[in-house]
């Protein structure tokens, strides 16, 4: 077996060796520590750890080696902090653009209320949990040091739902959400339903008290799994995304609303089930667009029911093919913009076209974000202020707001 020496982490969290072969990437490594291992196609494989990082420590997670969730969990809470800060900057720096970044928020252990699972049914029973690093197999779940506890307490009832449900040469996808009203949990991929499957599946829900278990769209609904927008509630689609945990949706919507107060009009592109469309609503008329009529429905609903609300209205529309327009976005004194991982190109040329002065920008990847950051900046938008929210924790990724005003 060669040596090898850490440089650096890549920006998804692997080593970056050097060694007599070159360079390579080594997993659970952290920069300045000596390994040892063999190069195969660019990656060493389970390496020995020679000389450890002082910022190296025990993860505190059994299954932590096999599961593919975490990948930093042998790394020090203020080297994850500092290194996720230097990931951001250093995309940014890229692009010829510098910027403070503030204090970052970051979610605490088992707090995650959206977790999304797989299952296999096994000769013995049924496997649940996380794929493993780089495989499709399931590491079975037994203690997730990430997910609420609420959740980490119905794994025994969601296997029960796989060994009911799966076929044996299929993989159930599982997405389970904690709420006030409990757990919401969607399933795909399992066999079809009829009336034994769907009597064992209600009964099931019933044991759990789950407040709705769907199945490949067919839901089995024991009571309204609403969340909180604001002063609404909002019942969402199966599966629908919202942020991953309660203090890191506190944090960005504090920043948005901070980014943009003041303004009287504002249009919430990818708005999804109103995050922060309902929240901005206490002050402000907002147009929420987004590309799935489903969200918009939820969001609907719920800005109808509350209570001393501004008026929301919505749009259903993909806007990586069909941006909102300069001419359009003039309509409004302020945008909150949230686009999926790969960022918001064509959006933000509109952006940069339109004479709107204050824009609150979520991403949740920095180099993409970088790219449309420099084309507001071209455009005339100066980047004033950035707050970093870590909701994954142990893992390379970091979310952040930035607000952007017209010079």
């Amino acid at each position: 077996m060669s040596e090898w020496h850490v440089e650096r982490l890549g920006r998804r969290g692997d080593g970056v060796a050097v060694g007599p072969a070159g360079r390579a990437l080594a997993p659970l490594v952290l920069p300045g520590e000596v390994i040892e291992g063999d190069a195969v196609e660019g990656r060493i494989a389970g390496p020995r750890i020679l000389t450890p990082s002082a910022d190296r420590v025990r993860p505190v997670c059994g299954h932590y080696r096999a599961c593919g969730g975490c990948s930093l969990m042998h790394a020090s809470d203020g080297f994850t902090t500092a290194w996720k800060r230097h990931v951001v900057e250093t995309a940014l720096a890229g692009q010829g653009i510098q910027a403070r970044v503030g204090d970052m928020h970051v979610s605490p252990a088992r707090s995650r209320r959206r977790a999304v699972l797989s299952g296999r049914r096994t000769k013995k029973g049924a496997l649940l949990g996380l794929h493993a690093r780089a495989s499709d197999v399931v590491v079975d779940l037994v203690d997730c040091h990430v997910i609420r506890p609420q959740i980490q307490s119905a794994l025994p009832l969601l296997r029960q739902i796989v060994q009911a449900g799966a076929s044996r040469a299929g993989e159930l996808s599982l997405t389970v959400i904690h709420g006030p009203a409990g757990l919401d949990v969607a399933v795909t991929g399992g066999k079809p339903m009829d009336p034994a499957l769907f009597q064992t599946l209600a009964g099931l829900a019933e044991a759990g008290d789950l407040a709705r278990l769907d199945w490949d769209g067919q839901a089995i609904t024991r009571r309204p799994p609403a969340l909180p927008m604001g002063r609404a509630q909002v019942v969402p689609p199966p599966a629908a995304f919202l942020q991953a945990t309660a203090e890191g949706e506190a944090a960005l919507c504090g920043a948005v609303q901070r980014f943009v107060g003041g303004a009287r009009r504002i249009v919430d592109l990818y708005a999804g089930i109103g995050t922060f469309t309902l929240p901005l609503a206490e002050a402000a008329q907002v147009h929420a667009v987004e590309g799935l009529a489903a969200p918009l429905v939820s969001l609907d609903a719920g800005w109808r029911a509350a209570d001393g609300l501004q008026r929301v209205t919505t749009e259903v529309r993909d806007l990586a093919r069909r941006p909102l327009l300069a001419d359009e976005l003039d309509r409004f004194d302020a945008i909150v913009i949230d686009p999926p991982r790969a960022g918001a190109a064509e959006q933000a040329r509109q952006i940069a076209a339109s004479g709107v002065r204050k824009i609150a920008f979520v991403a949740c990847d920095p180099v993409n974000f970088a790219r449309d950051a420099r084309i507001l900046a071209d455009g005339g938008l100066k980047l004033t202020q950035l707050v970093l929210v870590d909701q994954f924790l142990w893992s390379p990724h970091v979310e952040l707001v930035a607000e952007f005003c017209r010079r």
